[in-house]
């Protein structure tokens, strides 16, 4: 399976943070923002992904991130030119994608927890997969109808009366052939490709699978000012009270088997004094015990 991180657009809602900058390489307490959604994807074992941004932004995560090798993985870059909606993201990466299943997160996306992402993704057999999580605003999202058997039975974007409290999430899992559908959307009133429609095309076809995020997970959309500010006190209070880090790429390849400890040496030395380096320093010792 290959994945995408969605990393692009303006971030206007958090104007005038972004006026210089894109809303994924703002911090989430110790960390880029990017870094979250892409360790989401590395704890599933994918590690040949896609990363589309603007322009002007593709070469500051370049910086960041490199080719992603020092981490195990295989990242490359796509632009797109101005927003014209979620659902661009396959056409954009259509031949990056080829028949292969692929996962997206949108770049604002965290999440934490066990959502056993290895086991889902491995077991991904065909259509479209969405992850629904349980809000106490659900008029604020795309809402998932279910019966009741669990089963997808519709799909409101911000409805005023919700038919349930599960909003879908950031996350999904496609086949192949969502290069195909995303091509013949007709695009919304705003003039985008809507990732709802790409559902709902999925759910006519009998195809579309819902996998209810439970108990003990956390889902935050980092889109808004104060949205950012929770996510960053969130990471803080939980890494306050534990000793490992989320959303930590050397960490997680390590642990993942996308590099050896001699690897992770390497990334070692080049990070300069800092508590970052520290806690590295302590997963090191953790696994040359």
């Amino acid at each position: 399976m290959k994945g995408i991180v969605l990393a692009g657009g303006s971030g206007t809602r958090l104007y005038p943070l972004t006026k210089f900058t894109s809303k994924q390489l703002l911090s989430v307490y110790d960390k880029p923002l990017i870094y979250y959604p892409l360790s989401t994807l590395m704890l599933g074992g994918i590690t040949d992904i896609a990363l589309i941004s603007t322009p002007v932004d593709i070469p500051k995560y370049k910086e960041l991130l490199g080719n992603g090798e020092n981490w195990g993985l295989t990242l490359t870059y796509f632009t797109q030119e101005k927003s014209r909606g979620i659902a661009e993201a396959f056409i954009i990466c259509k031949d990056f994608i080829g028949n292969n299943h692929v996962s997206m997160i949108l770049g604002d996306n965290i999440f934490y927890g066990n959502m056993r992402l290895t086991e889902v993704f491995g077991g991904f057999n065909g259509g479209a997969l969405v992850f629904a999580y349980p809000v106490q605003d659900p008029q604020r999202y795309g809402v998932i109808e279910l019966d009741s058997n669990g089963n997808a039975v519709g799909i409101d974007e911000k409805p005023k009366e919700p038919k349930s409290k599960y909003a879908v999430t950031g996350l999904y899992i496609y086949d192949s052939k969502a290069v195909e559908y995303a091509e013949n959307l007709t695009p919304s009133d705003r003039g985008e490709l809507e990732i709802t429609d790409l559902n709902m095309e999925y759910l006519e076809r009998g195809e579309l699978k819902v996998n209810l995020l439970s108990r003990g997970i956390a889902w935050i959309d980092a889109g808004t000012v104060a949205s950012l500010q929770q996510a960053g006190s969130f990471v803080q209070s939980i890494e306050d009270r534990q000793f490992y880090k989320i959303g930590c790429p050397e960490e997680i390849a390590l642990r993942m088997g996308f590099i050896d400890l001699n690897r992770f040496a390497s990334i070692l030395s080049g990070i300069p004094d800092c508590e970052y380096r520290d806690y590295l320093t302590e997963i090191y010792k953790e696994f040359n015990d």
